[in-house]
């Protein structure tokens, strides 16, 4: 049996739903600048931005979200815990009234609450791959209406709720508007904050509800998902003798290229090694760089290994 047949008398209603599913939809957004300049299209990424909706797993995880924002702190005083009712009210018998032991009785005025709502959490688990189909359910439903705008980057010099304002404008963007920024995107978050309608989030926060209660979702080059992105981490270590003189720089350089789909493609390890002379000056420089080149699995399909060695006075220099 093909890809594109199935048996339904013998297959599971899994394996039919999938089958039935409609194939991820291939839709483009206008890359613009900050002042509105066309700069022109991209293709977003199907599996991300083309999927047909799934509302019933949308429903389930902004109700989900919702309850864990709750405090849970309302409390409610049982019959224990009110103050007083420690003698008994009036006699057993001779009264004609019912028999009563205390007068915090949850029947009594005053007295405590019968099955009241107590501090609880209400937080409910959600599977990481069910947040992760709600999280392109929303992203696909903004895509098919057409509300995804891309800029190359927010390239605001200072803070300025007015360069906030005019770069709205420029891209023609109205109602509620939500911001996708990073972590170096301080500038634009402070832009932004004195504007009621627009909301900023960090691209690692990025969830269903609040694309949800947006009318706009605005991204950059560098937050867009379903994009390769590259992750970079530099680490310099000094090398001193025992007078206190360098010797040694030793710079270490990793890079991670990261797939659409979020796997781990490719490892780049680069160091460079420089050694100082008594005077200050460079009498030579070893790079030497590891390439490491995984697969889908993330077994490594291949590695590279390259040593550059420039000695002073050694205009060609050697590599292995």
């Amino acid at each position: 049996m093909s890809a594109n047949t199935i048996d339904f008398e013998t297959a599971k209603p899994s394996e039919i739903r999938r089958f039935l599913r409609p194939a991820p939809a291939q839709r483009t957004v206008t890359r613009r600048s900050i002042d509105g300049s066309d700069l022109g299209e991209v293709d977003l990424d199907p599996d991300t931005f083309g999927i047909e909706p799934n509302q019933a797993v949308l429903h389930q995880v902004v109700t989900a979200q919702l309850a864990a924002a709750r405090s849970g702190t309302q409390s409610t005083k049982t019959r224990s815990e009110v103050r007083g009712g420690g003698i008994k009210p009036f006699a057993q018998k001779g009264t004609g009234r019912a028999r009563a032991g205390s007068s915090r009785s949850p029947v009594w005025i005053g007295g405590g609450v019968a099955l009241g709502p107590k501090p609880r959490s209400y937080a409910q688990k959600t599977p990481k791959k069910m947040k992760a189909l709600a999280l392109r359910s929303a992203l696909s439903d903004r895509a098919s209406l057409g509300n995804v705008a891309l800029i190359d980057q927010w390239s605001f010099e200072a803070p300025s709720t007015k360069a906030a304002i005019a770069a709205l404008k420029a891209l023609n963007l109205e109602g509620r508007v939500l911001v996708v920024l990073t972590e170096d995107d301080f500038v634009a978050d402070r832009s932004f904050g004195n504007l009621p309608e627009v909301q900023t989030l960090l691209v690692n926060e990025l969830n269903a509800y609040d694309i949800l209660v947006n009318d706009w979702i605005v991204f950059t080059d560098e937050t867009l998902p379903g994009t390769p992105k590259v992750f970079s981490a530099v680490e310099i270590d000094v090398v001193e003798d025992a007078d206190g003189n360098v010797v040694e720089i030793i710079e270490t350089e990793v890079d991670v290229l990261v797939d659409a789909a979020g796997h781990v493609t490719e490892v780049i390890e680069t160091q460079v090694d420089e050694v100082v002379g008594a005077d200050g000056e460079i009498l030579a420089v070893v790079e030497s760089q590891v390439d490491v080149v995984l697969d889908a699995d993330g077994e490594v399909v291949e590695v590279t290994e390259t040593e550059v060695i420039e000695i002073a006075g050694d205009a060609e220099g050697k590599q292995s």
